[in-house]
């Protein structure tokens, strides 16, 4: 989980994952989107690679990349996870905090 994370911590990688969430692109179209070297975005494109979030193949003359929406469907599983476990103990939390001012209000009345 922490080589998907860090994959997509960088701002370039994250943004060839979200172009890819539309439709595969070749290295060409990713290139260009960007104001850096074929070089660089074919590092970050290996980085992806070795996290499991695309693949490359070729077609002719060209490399295609696709997202490999699995890996992101684990990271998103992880971290729901998390959130349902805060949520429960924040739950928790309120219970203790309600049970802690209801007598408080009952010496008032």
């Amino acid at each position: 989980m922490a080589q998907t994370f860090a994959a997509i911590g960088d701002p370039v990688r994250l943004t060839i994952v979200d172009r890819l969430t539309h439709s595969d692109a070749t290295v060409g179209e990713l290139v260009s989107m960007f104001e850096i070297s074929f070089q660089a975005v074919s590092q970050h494109i290996d980085v992806l690679e070795r996290a499991g979030l695309v693949t490359r193949r070729r077609e002719g003359r060209t490399r295609r990349v696709s997202l490999q929406a699995a890996r992101l469907d684990e990271a998103a599983g992880w971290m729901d996870a998390r959130r349902r476990r805060l949520e429960e103990r924040y739950a928790r939390l309120d219970d203790v905090l309600a049970g802690l001012t209801a007598p408080e209000q009952g010496d008032r009345a």
